[in-house]
């Protein structure tokens, strides 16, 4: 009987697909929310299939995009002000959902990641 219910529950849970369609988010304008320091920021980005231009507390950054498949991109500021900026950014997109994607990312290289959700706006 164990036997039984083991396999209909792996049988289940092999079923269960994550929805991942990335291409519905390589272009378009977008809203992106954390917490820093205890408080909600909010930062708004457009990307086109090669830059992404994104307004963060009052200021504007422009960085290239690089594809490395449907659901994984490198964003590389194009005018970095100090060494920290100059470092790429890997983004993976985990899931989608109607309008909205979770997403992992790092410094290249790093291994510490975090986690967010993106809000297409358009």
């Amino acid at each position: 009987m164990n036997k039984i219910v083991l396999l209909l529950c792996f049988i289940m849970v092999s079923c269960y697909q994550v929805e991942r369609n990335c291409n519905d988010f390589k272009t378009g304008n977008f809203e992106f929310t954390q917490e820093i320091d205890g408080k909600k920021m909010t930062s708004v980005f457009e990307r086109n299939d090669s830059l992404q231009i994104e307004t963060f507390n009052g200021k504007t950054d422009t960085a290239s995009v690089r594809w490395i498949n449907d659901c994984e991109y490198i964003l590389q500021k194009l005018h970095p002000k100090n060494r920290q900026e100059k470092k790429a950014i890997s983004i993976k997109i985990l899931t989608t959902n109607k309008n909205k994607y979770q997403f992992e990312y790092s410094f290249v290289g790093d291994s510490k990641k975090q986690k967010g959700t993106v809000t297409k706006i358009n």
